[in-house]
Formats: structure tokens, sequence, C-alpha cells
């Protein structure tokens, strides 16, 4: 099938935009390729002090010089669901090398933090930011140059996000990334839902709301609804890094230690000293990054990935940005019901046909790059396929050919709906995203007061004080990632959802996050620039009419003109939000963290081997303005 012009435009478009950057990025990855195994170059000094506690044999491999070393990057705890069944990996990784002809060693851990546990706790400042400090606790696991190739351990929300973009720093080194996989199903999502619903309402006590949610966040693996975690999964297998069909396998099963094991295998043989080099600088290139986003379009993925994939498209050298997202938005058909966006879950998901089924598709329609690098080799037709045992044997067949389930899984001649539900918005509060995947269509448009609150602790004191019964728009700003770290508000929703299932005409709108489980309530999210950075949103005045039009794009203040222009921001004590539960620690990062449309990043893209002229490269990267932690007080 021939590719699909717009796919190809926009390929086009990044492709000639990163120009300067990618060329910079490659070049560098040459040189610190190398000749021969890293650890050569060490001293004998350094090179001891790598292996003193090694066992003998593999200490012996490292002396050669000639067997590959994988590390063993993991965001391994036992607190976490998805990351606890990360503990005994590194034991198969290890011996699965061994039987490769490598060895394996655990080269450093990451934190892993959960939005789960921290949504609408002040822990929730630093969620976005850890996406970066674990990039930057990969890069210190790396930084020993002991290793050939490397394997990573990680799943949930800013976790995989995190590890890629530290590898990709180190893009001379081969990577495969190892799910742990979801967590057999429990409560229905609609279930919990409706119970948190009626939490909010008051209609049920916390012991009942406790009882729900453990039942359905039950044992080890990922949450199963298509959040950031479970998206970060689906993204890593259209982009080559996991072996095929990986992702939604549940943890301590046997297919999954056999995949475990197979991905180290896999490790070894594409690490410099295998047999099929392929640096994970190579693998991510423009056209994967455009299969991340077409993937995320088709399965209604999270609004995160509008950050974190320009973000890791940055560390790779390539300059992605939000138009790129709803050109291709406006072609790529809607295949998955998986909530947020409908009832079944990722098992479900799995069951009736899942990522090898919603691969193929996307490559037979012409809506997928398909001669891409990927860990096999193979191109990405060799990902339309699943795992089975077969007498303790690992094999892949075929995806099959039609789904078990179209209520939760159907093919692009029959979708849920012809585009990708993510849209960009514009207007005179900035740029913003909408996920409309989950959101029925008389409730794309909203146009109705605002009611503006500083915080989200605000909007639920006016919530539970019967205050907010009305048809309004809730503009929640000072959420930016030069505020307070941009939390996710994900805590609003079930207020909201109440209100609107009474009739209320209501949305959000907020230079802060809103997280993977973007639901049924209309929310312009992101918004760039923020309130601190001298974002519009800091002119919205209670009262004033804003009008949100997710069909058409739109996000505006209707206000005069001449009164619009007229007005300053309004200040916002910020200085609680940066104090207690280390949030002391993150005044570096919101000092200097880009823009949401930018990845919400602290780190640039690689310098260029030629900077273009401003007037010849209009869509380059701006600098950023650097903020001091005490210009929280913003008077303007």
């Amino acid at each position: 099938m021939p590719i699909h012009p717009v796919l190809q435009s926009v390929t086009a478009r990044i492709i000639e935009r990163s120009r300067p950057w990618r060329s910079a990025y490659l070049a560098r990855l040459e040189v610190a390729r190398g000749e021969g195994p890293h650890r050569g170059a060490l001293s004998c000094t350094n090179l001891a002090h790598g292996f003193a506690a090694f066992p003998v044999n593999d200490k012996l491999v490292l002396k050669q010089l000639r067997n590959p070393s994988v590390a063993i990057v993991s965001a391994y705890n036992d607190m976490l669901s998805a990351h606890q069944p990360l503990e005994h990996f590194p034991h198969i990784i290890k011996e699965a090398a061994r039987s490769a002809g490598g060895v394996a060693q655990f080269a450093g851990g990451v934190p892993a933090m959960c939005d789960g546990v921290t949504q609408g706790q002040p822990g929730m400042e630093l969620s976005l930011f850890s996406r970066d400090t674990i990039a930057m606790a990969t890069a210190v696991a790396l930084s020993h140059n002991m290793f050939d190739a490397a394997v990573y351990l990680g799943v949930c929300d800013k976790i995989v996000p995190g590890l890629l973009i530290g590898a990709l720093h180190f893009g001379h080194l081969p990577a495969v990334f190892i799910p742990a996989g979801p967590m057999t199903t429990g409560i229905s999502n609609s279930d919990k839902a409706r119970t948190r619903q009626l939490y909010a309402q008051g209609k049920i006590g916390r012991d009942e709301l406790l009882e729900a949610e453990a039942k359905s966040y039950h044992g080890p693996g990922t949450c199963t609804f298509y959040g950031t975690a479970n998206s970060n999964q689906f993204l890593m297998e259209v982009m080559g890094l996991h072996l095929p069909g990986t992702a939604f396998v549940t943890p301590n099963t046997p297919l999954r230690d056999a995949l475990t094991a197979a991905a180290a295998r896999q490790a070894v043989q594409i690490s410099a000293l295998g047999n099929a080099y392929r640096p994970v600088g190579h693998v991510v290139d423009e056209k994967s990054i455009v299969n991340a986003i077409v993937a995320l379009l088709a399965t209604g993925g999270s609004t995160n990935h509008t950050l974190h994939l320009v973000a890791i498209a940055r560390a790779a050298g390539i300059v992605i940005d939000w138009n790129d997202f709803n050109a291709l938005s406006d072609v790529v058909p809607l295949l998955t019901r998986i909530y947020p966006n409908g009832d079944a879950d990722v098992n479900h998901f799995h069951a009736a046909g899942g990522t090898g089924f919603v691969i193929r598709e996307l490559l037979d329609a012409g809506l997928l790059h398909e001669d891409v690098t990927t860990i096999l080799g193979q191109g990405l037709r060799a990902h339309c396929s699943e795992p089975f045992l077969e007498d303790g044997k690992l094999v892949w067949k075929p995806a099959p050919p039609q789904s078990a389930d179209e209520s939760v899984l159907r093919g692009v001649a029959n979708p849920f709906a012809p585009n990708g539900g993510l849209k960009l918005l514009n207007g005179n509060l900035g740029r913003s995203v909408i996920k409309i995947s989950a959101v029925k269509p008389q409730h794309r448009k909203v146009e109705a007061p605002a009611i503006v609150f500083e915080s989200q602790e605000a909007f639920m004191h006016a919530y539970q004080a019967g205050e907010l019964d009305r048809d309004f728009v809730a503009v929640v700003r000072y959420q930016g990632p030069r505020a307070n770290g941009m939390p996710e508000l994900h805590a609003l929703t079930p207020a909201l959802a109440n209100l609107q299932d009474a009739g209320r005409h209501v949305a959000l709108v907020t230079d802060g996050r809103m997280s993977g489980a973007s639901g049924k309530v209309p929310a312009a999210i992101h918004v760039s620039p923020e309130v601190l950075a001298g974002g519009p949103l800091g002119k919205v005045r209670n009262g004033d009419l804003i009008r949100l039009d997710a069909e058409n794009g739109v996000l505006q203040a209707l206000v005069p003109e001449a009164e619009w222009n007229a007005r300053g921001i309004e200040a916002a004590d910020l200085s609680a939000n940066h104090v207690g539960m280390g949030r002391e620690l993150f005044a570096v990062f919101r000092a200097s963290v880009s823009e949401a449309e930018q990845g919400a990043a602290t780190f640039g893209l690689p310098p260029p081997l030629h900077l273009p002229e401003e007037a010849d490269n209009p869509l380059a990267v701006p600098e950023q303005q650097s903020f001091s932690d005490e210009d929280h007080l913003i008077r303007r």
C-alpha cells in the first residue's frame, strides 16, 4: 500500500526541520561508537573495579574483550504494582545473556514514582520532572563505559520516556525495552468510574471508595486502563524497541519469562560485538517517531505523549510539534475503545487482537512507515505478530486476520471514528491540545463564562460548597512546568463529570496536565505559553465568555481586542508549591524547563552542525527564558 500523502508530507517536514540537529546527533553517535568494546579503553584499574564482584566465569568474559556485556537499567521497586514483577528479571536476563555468549550486569536503578499514588498530592509536583531525573539516572548507570548494549526495565508514566531519553543520549548502544505486563482484570472500568463520581457527590463514603479501588488495582502488573503506562508499551512496540507482541502479556507467567529471556538474547545479538549491530540512535529516527504519533492517535492514547514524544524526539536530534500531531490526527482513524475511551481494559484489547492487529491494519492502509529499523532488523511488518509458547518453545504467529471483539478493536475499514481524536486548539488563550476520543460530539463545543482558579484545591472547595452548579469553563492556571511542575489534574474529572451528567455545559482550560486518563469532559490542556511565562490565561477574569470548540480547533476568550490587549497578568503567590515533599530540590528544573510544546524538557537539542538563519528556519525551537525560584510571585 502506498504511504498516505499526509504521513509522507509530515515526515518530510520533520526530516527537513530537524536536519541540522539530527545530522549532528548521528555524527556524534559514530564518534561515540569507537572501535572495539568500550571497556577496552578503560585502564586496568578502571576495568578491575568494573568486574570485581562478578562471578569468575563472567569476569573472564569481560577480561577477554571479545563478548558483549549488556547493561541492565531497571525501575524496580516493590511498592508500585507495575514494577514489582521486575524484581526477578535481572536473574532471567543474566542467564539468557550467558546462553547467547555474553554477560549482563545490573548497571543501575532509576526512580519510579506513580501518578496514581501522588494524584492530587504535593508529590505530584515532582512527577513530570521525574522523567528527566530518570534520564539522568540512566546516564549515570551507563557512564562507566563498560557496556556494549543495554536492556531497560520500566513500564509507567514518566519511566519509559525517561529511560528512552537516557538511552538516546547513549545512542551508540543498542537498546531493548522489556515490559512487565498488565495486572489481571479486576472490577470493570465503568464500575470504577461510577464509584468515583458517587464519592465526589458525597453519596458513598471513603470505605466504599477504597474497596472499589482495591478491587480495580489488585495485583502485580500495570493498571489495566489505557493511560500513559500502557500507551508507553504500545509505542515501544511500534517503534521497534520491544519484541513483537510483548506489551500486554501478564506478569509471572511462563510466556512473560520466556519473552524476557528472548529480549536479553536479542540485546546480545544486536550489540557492537554481536552479529547485527543496531544502535538505538538509528532505531529511533524521524520515521519511527511519526509511527509512534500515528499509533498514539489510532488507539486513543495518553495526552501526556504530546509532551513525552516531543522530548524523546529532541533527545535524538528530531524536532516535532503539535502541528504534526494535529495533521496526522485528521487522517488516522480510531481503531480501539479501551477505557477511558470505552469500557474494555488492555487485557480485553490484547485478547481481541492486540498490538499486532493494529500495526498490520495501519501498515496495510499506508499509515505507518514499514521501512524502519527495529531491534529485529526486519522492518515493522515483523511486528504484526503475537508470541506463544508451544512445548516450552517461544514462537510467533501472525496477528489474527479479524478482531475477536469489534466493540473493542476494529480494522481501518470500519473504525470507531475517522480521526484520532487529538486536536490542536488555537486562539487568544494560546496553543493547547484536547483529547476528544472519549468526549461525545454534543460536548465538544462549550461557550460559557470563566471561573478562574489558581489551584485544583480551590476548584474542589468551590465544588464541595455547591458553588459550581451552572454552566462554566473552569480556568485552572499556574499549573505549568515552571510554576509547580505541571501536575496532573485528574482529580477534577469526577466533579466535572457529575456536573456534565446533570446537564451543565462545562469544560476545563489549564496550563497543567490531565493525564492519560483524560475522560468525557472537554479539557483544553497544556496551554502554552504557561501563565508563569507570560501566557494569556493570566489575563482571564471571572465572567469572561470562553469559547472551546474542539471540532474547529478554537480556544478563545470572547473579550474585545482592545480590552484584552490592555489587561495585565494577574499575580499568584506560588511559594507554597516550592517547599516540602522535596520540591526545593527541583528548583533548577522549574528554572530551566521548556514550554509544553517543546516537551516540558530540562535539556536542549544536541548542538547542530550549523545553525540555520532564523529567516530560513521559521520552525526552529526558540530559546527558553530562565526563571529563578524567587520569581514565584508574579506581578505584571
